[in-house]
């Protein structure tokens, strides 16, 4: 079994450049600041990261097993156009 670096290079891409920002990152940023050990801040952050990642893949994987691709694909479509359209229209109720 040869490792894909690609998926690898792809999925490393998509989650950094999703997680910046987000209210994970301010809450280490919170922590980080009032702490006396920023580095316990680091390892319980990251493994926690790693281990919500770890779950995802496996429940993404169940779910491969169980239903088909173009049904997750288009479930998981609509979910994100649905949550873009209540970010550009917040007062519409959906």
């Amino acid at each position: 079994m040869l490792f894909d670096w690609n998926l690898l290079s792809v999925s490393f891409i998509t989650v950094f450049l999703s997680e910046l920002g987000d209210k994970s990152q301010l809450a280490a940023i919170a922590l980080g600041g009032s702490s006396s050990s920023p580095k316990a801040v680091f390892l319980g952050t990251a493994s926690a990261l790693v281990l919500a990642s770890f779950l995802g893949v496996l429940l993404g994987e169940g779910t491969a097993q169980i239903l088909p691709e173009q049904l997750v694909k288009g479930v998981a479509a609509i979910g994100f156009a649905l949550l873009a359209m209540r970010l550009l229209w917040p007062d519409t109720e959906i």
